[in-house]
């Protein structure tokens, strides 16, 4: 018997821009049935056998040659339904990338043992669930009235600045059960392992361990194609993971939430590099589900969203953050004020952050040293002010072309750094011109806008030597640190001295810091990025939460000038005016996300080729050529001593619709893929990093 429709539309999942689109096989008779839209499939191509998906069945085929056979049909399970189709293409027009490269990251590779498992019993039936407490949102202005929304399926978009001292993963555990409960599906990404874990533990009060769907990258194979098929026929209601969780296909879904959008690692790492608030943000508008966005600190990109009104803020009361927080004082990091400060010399801290660490050890509780990382930080700043070296043109890091700034710090290292590691020696006497990295002007009499000192200077700190001087100066007090390799999930509630970098503070075990000392703040805030002042924002807010109340005692001490806008959001514990003022700043300056930009790394040969091809939308600026940023490498094989150092260009366009820059992008890609560039060249729309 003829078919009905005999050809297969398929997309080879082979992520090269100009075969981004379906090409038509025959069916086999027997593949009828099971080689339906969004299943996997296995096709000649080009002499060889390669994956890719069905995008729908048709009667006729436009291709006027021989038609090919499927090879072969994998299985039934549709892994692409439509939902997913629908976020995957529009994804690839936001990030000028393929629909093969998404869909790796969707869809995970098949397991055949995982196609047997059970996906009949019904949700409710693995397992007991018990009502939770929602009265944990009604400690937030309009927390209610998002809670009865999103039960009601109604969409509801927030962005929700968490108290500190307040349980999050429990409260966002029992909206996520309510939701599961009540037939909808839930869904939550997380930054990291640890999240993740006080996430699944708060849900299991509530609902069975088989009723929790977790998504992460420790899965085996297996393991993670058994949860996804899972989540695909409807048994799973409640999705918890890392950045790719968000793509999961979950039946009605209801409410999708993502907790410190600023973290780095919700950002893919491999092309088209979207960021998971993208994806969900996508989602809602595709979906018609409610989104939520979490953290202590918040983001120019949420900021944008409330202030174009496609969400609204959860915000708790001025005197309830007041009662809620630990009392934050700033000490002066200047070196007059150090070398004055009998105890300072000895401990690299100021008096006042001595005195606080002291009465808290003296209280039997533990306090976290924050320092940036291990090793050491290279930074380029003002001799005199420390004020980070920036364009007078584009405001962007003015850096020392030809060397590394890490090998620059590490070879003008002098002994003064070794007594004191927070001196740094100056580069005046280097023979390179300060260039910006960003649109590559020269500065040959830079001067420091702050101070008006001509003067650079190399500034690097180890952040080691901070625990071998507090234990010098507490000797009877122990010492644990928490970073690199070794990172810990808690400690005990008893005195130590805890140094850990961002990301890396440990919980304490039934309590919280008695203190907390933010040490090496110019490290942070003397980062040549764009971002330096939020992120350093939000990495001191995350400490500071895990501190005691100020009515309990607990207190933060935060090195630097108390003057400094960063330390002032940090006293008044003001993350939203914190990010009301970085949009502006971005706004002033054309940075994302004020407008939309792409960051175009590759050899200067295809860059030229790609910016002859490529039909930008109207207004568009184009900035550079650059340098690459030292601590960035073009994906795959270069060689730079054949086609020359890497160079970035900067695509910058006003705000508009989100695809319209990359769709240009992508077009002008497929028409550079069709001219057989072999050379390695990345796209990044909006790149979490622009320098």
């Amino acid at each position: 018997m003829e078919l009905a429709h005999p050809v297969a539309h398929v997309l080879p999942l082979l992520g090269l821009a100009h075969l981004d689109r379906g090409f038509d096989y025959l069916v086999a008779d027997k593949d009828d049935k099971v080689a339906q839209a969004g299943t996997r499939v296995r096709i000649r191509f080009h002499g060889r056998l390669v994956d890719g998906i069905v995008l729908e069945r048709r009667a006729h085929s436009e291709h006027l040659g021989r038609l090919r056979y499927l090879e072969r049909v994998y299985s039934e399970h549709v892994v692409y339904p439509q939902q997913t189709a629908r976020l995957v293409e529009s994804l690839a027009q936001r990030y000028g990338g393929t629909r093969a490269d998404l869909i790796r990251t969707a869809i995970p590779p098949r397991h055949a043992q995982a196609e047997s498992s059970d996906f009949v019993t019904a949700w409710d039936k693995l397992g007991e669930a018990i009502e939770p407490d929602l009265s944990g949102w009604s400690n937030y202005r309009h927390g209610q009235s998002f809670v009865d929304s999103v039960l009601a399926r109604r969409s509801a978009r927030a962005a929700w600045q968490i108290t500190p001292g307040d349980d999050w993963a429990g409260i966002v555990a029992s909206l996520l059960a309510k939701v599961a409960i009540d037939g909808g599906g839930a869904l939550a990404v997380v930054p990291d392992q640890r999240d993740l874990d006080r996430v699944e533990t708060a849900l299991r009060e509530h609902l069975g361990p088989k009723q929790i769907t977790v998504l992460n990258a420790q899965l085996g194979a297996q393991g993670r194609y058994r949860r996804f098929l899972s989540v695909l026929h409807g048994q799973a209601r409640v999705v918890i993971g890392t950045r790719s969780a968000a793509y999961a296909p979950l039946k009605n879904l209801s409410l999708a939430v993502i907790i410190d959008d600023g973290d780095e690692n919700l950002i893919e790492q491999r092309a088209p590099y979207a960021h998971a608030r993208e994806v969900l943000t996508t989602r809602a508008g595709l979906e018609g589900c409610s989104l939520l966005i979490g953290g202590l600190a918040r983001t120019a990109e949420t900021q944008l969203l409330v202030e174009a009104g496609w969400m609204h803020g959860l915000l708790a009361s001025r005197d309830r953050v007041r009662e809620s927080s630990p009392l934050i004082r700033a000490a002066a990091d200047t070196d007059f004020e150090l070398e004055k400060d009998p105890v300072a010399a000895q401990a690299r801290v100021p008096g006042l952050a001595f005195d606080a660490a002291r009465r808290a050890l003296s209280a039997g509780k533990p306090v976290l040293v924050q320092v940036p990382r291990k090793g050491y930080i290279p930074t380029l700043s003002c001799a005199q002010c420390r004020h980070p070296a920036r364009c007078r043109i584009c405001n962007g890091p003015v850096g020392l072309p030809g060397q590394d700034p890490a090998a620059a710090a590490a070879t003008s290292m002098t002994s003064a750094i070794q007594s004191q590691p927070r001196v740094a020696t100056s580069t005046e006497s280097r023979a390179e011109v300060p260039t910006c990295r960003w649109c590559g002007a020269i500065h040959s009499a830079f001067r420091c806008g702050e101070c008006g000192s001509q003067r650079l200077r190399a500034v690097v700190l180890g952040a080691q030597r901070t625990a071998e001087e507090l234990g010098r100066a507490f000797p009877s007090t122990r010492v644990i640190t928490s970073g690199g390799s070794r990172v810990l999930d808690s400690v005990p509630d008893s005195p130590a001295l805890v140094v850990a970098t961002p990301g890396a503070e440990p919980l304490v075990d039934g309590g919280h810091y008695g203190a907390a000392l933010l040490l090496d703040t110019w490290a942070l805030l003397g980062r040549q990025d764009l971002r330096a002042a939020e992120d350093t924002l939000a990495t001191w807010m995350r400490a500071a939460a895990l501190v005691e109340s100020r009515a309990s005692g607990g207190m933060v001490i935060v090195v630097a000038e108390a003057s400094l806008p960063s330390v002032q959001y940090l006293i008044r514990w003001d993350p939203v005016g914190a990010a009301t003022a970085e949009l502006a700043g971005r706004r002033e300056t054309k940075f994302p996300p004020a407008v939309h930009m792409a960051a175009i790394d590759g050899a200067d040969a295809s860059l030229d080729m790609f910016l002859d091809l490529v039909e930008l939308p109207a207004h568009a600026e184009v900035l550079g050529p650059v340098d690459l940023p030292y601590s960035t490498r073009l994906p795959g094989d270069y060689d730079e001593q054949r086609f020359g150092l890497p160079q970035r260009i900067l695509v910058r366009t006003p705000l508009g619709p989100r695809a319209e820059l990359g769709v240009a992008l992508r077009t002008a890609a497929v028409a550079r893929s069709l001219r057989k560039d072999e050379l390695p060249l990345r796209i990044q729309v909006d790149p979490p990093h622009i320098g």
